[in-house]
């Protein structure tokens, strides 16, 4: 009999239901169900979507809300994608290598990484389950460490708390980029013809400990050894994220003392109960941090992510307290290398500032422009320092070939205490790099939006219709989708004027378009920094004022 749903949905869902080894889904997937075919618009409307297609698997891997359906996070989609993977490592020689699996504090995270183990084990791989959650970054130490043929990670990052995701790793210790990710994508199509049921489970796994966690705080802790200086009054904020334990546990361990901590936002909690978003990104996400700070006299505030593979900084700033860009922390983490005569590639994504090519160039050293995203960054050849302007910073590439919040900072405390004993700080140091190399602002402009239409219309208009001139500069317009002899091609548009910058592009893991806005001036216009600062500030509000005109939304 035809209900509201239509028998194509009615079908899907009880299939699903069927498939689906988790009461919780089921149960949620009964009321979605019922609820729509007693009438309720909304319910109808979230079955539709949920069951609008599968989740799609790509670079980043997975992520998506949680709930019932191909196109949600549930311990089904996450069955189909370990065995997919688990086919895709077998297709390529590395049967009984080993996996490591790791896991945030989201809900389900633990869940999702125990089935995970369980398939790839019943494959005839090798899996290594950490027994409890982890920063990101630390699993990902761990493929390397224990010479793994891949890794998983359970994590949706600063995401919203009603999302997950899964995160795909592969030998190297870098993010998959493609074909690997179509490859698996492939095999996940594969395995979802199978019921769940069907999928060999093994408990045969190793389970990691402590002696994990060991091994990356003896590496991260060696990374500060050369600098002496460790007096230094500092806060930190995990932002309800899994960096609390190991955060203190490396500060302590490469002899700086332990941080002040946001109780409220200490340990973790999925629901992330003071703040809008877990993004330290976000306005207001940082604000118990500053009144942190400003309770203990701090020096610096500095805040993770809830996988803590982000790290934030916030210092006095001309009298208040601010936190800086991912580009200034950027800079001045480029800066100290430099100085240590750290040599190798320093590269950073197109949608970063362009001082690093310039401060690299300073000092020697070659630099490169990626694609936005670590899996880019760090497999740039010979890196010796990546970041980007999403306050991701690879400052240990040998041993995490991903964003680390945590070896971040470490080095930001390396910094800020060594400025401190000079009777300095770090608004000194964005001071002589805006001397020597101009001042130069960035500014992110982003638009979230309910209905992802919006965006590619937003994009279509853009490419129709680009703009001549921004802030009363005239620019010119590339189209990053076209790829050239540096970059591949990517959904994106840049513009390009004489003091003037900006990319507009999709996120890859939100609901967002993202922009990013840099106004540069030259050296020989930056003596008087002040003037310099508040005219290339005028300059961004133009800058932004047009180009947010440009997008009509």
């Amino acid at each position: 009999m035809t209900t509201a749903l239509g028998d194509t949905l009615e079908a899907q869902v009880t299939a699903w239901f069927t498939d689906d080894p988790d009461p919780a889904t089921q149960l949620a997937l009964t009321n979605l169900r019922d609820r729509a075919r007693d009438g309720d618009p909304a319910a109808l409307a979230e079955l539709t979507d949920a069951f609008s297609g599968p989740l799609s698997f790509g670079t980043a891997g997975l992520r998506g809300a949680l709930g019932p359906g191909p196109n949600r996070m549930n311990r089904v989609v996450v069955a189909r994608a370990a065995a997919g993977l688990a086919a895709h490592l077998l297709d390529h020689g590395h049967a009984g290598d080993r996996v490591i699996v790791g896991y945030d504090a989201r809900y389900n995270s633990d869940v999702f990484a125990t089935d995970t183990a369980e398939i790839l084990a019943g494959a005839g791989l090798r899996p290594l389950l950490c027994t409890q959650h982890q920063p990101t970054p630390v699993v990902a130490f761990g493929i390397r460490h224990y010479r793994c043929a891949a890794g998983v990670v359970v994590t949706a990052s600063h995401n919203p708390p009603h999302d997950n995701g899964y995160k795909v790793y592969l030998g190297d210790g870098s993010q998959i980029v493609p074909p690997a990710d179509a490859e698996i994508a492939a095999q996940i199509a594969r395995a979802s013809r199978v019921p769940v049921a069907g999928l060999r489970r093994s408990d045969d796994y190793h389970r990691l400990g402590d002696e994990l966690v060991e091994a990356y705080l003896s590496r991260a802790s060696a990374l500060v050894a050369g600098s002496s200086a460790r007096e230094l009054v500092w806060v930190h904020t995990a932002l309800h994220g899994v960096g609390t334990e190991v955060v203190t546990r490396a500060a302590v361990a490469a002899g700086f003392p332990a941080p002040h901590l946001v109780e409220a936002q200490a340990a973790p909690d999925p629901t992330f109960p003071t703040v809008a978003f877990p993004n330290p990104e976000e306005p207001g996400a940082i604000d118990l941090a500053l009144a942190k700070a400003v309770e203990v006299g701090a020096d610096v505030a500095v805040a993770n992510d809830p996988d803590a593979d982000r790290c934030a900084l916030a210092a006095p700033v001309n009298g208040s307290w601010r936190m800086l860009s991912g580009d200034e922390l950027g800079w001045l983490l480029a800066a100290a290398s430099l100085a240590d005569g750290v040599r190798g590639t320093y590269a950073c994504s197109v949608v970063s500032s362009t001082l690093l090519a310039d401060l690299a160039a300073a000092h020697g050293q070659p630099f490169a422009q990626t694609l936005t995203g670590f899996k880019w960054i760090a497999r740039v050849p010979g890196l010796a320092f990546g970041y980007e302007e999403a306050l991701g910073y690879c400052t240990d590439p040998a041993a995490v070939a991903d964003k680390d919040g945590v070896t971040a900072l470490l080095r930001v405390l390396a910094l800020a205490a060594g400025l401190k004993a000079e009777g300095r700080n770090v608004t000194d140091l964005l001071d002589d790099l805006a001397r020597s190399f101009g001042v130069c602002l960035t500014e992110p402009l982003n638009y979230r939006v309910a209905d992802l239409a919006l965006i590619g219309d937003a994009m279509a208009r853009l490419r129709a219709t680009p703009p001549g001139t921004l802030a009363g500069e005239p620019v010119s317009a590339v189209d990053l989708a076209r790829g050239s002899d540096e970059l591949p091609p990517t959904d994106g548009l840049l513009f390009t004027g004489e003091r003037v910058r900006a990319v507009v592009r999709p996120s890859g893991t939100e609901p967002k378009l993202k922009c990013y806005l840099q106004v540069r001036l030259p050296p020989d216009a930056s003596h008087d920094l002040a003037l310099a600062r508040a005219e290339a500030s005028g300059v961004l509000a133009r800058l932004r004022a047009d180009l947010a005109g440009a997008l009509g939304l």
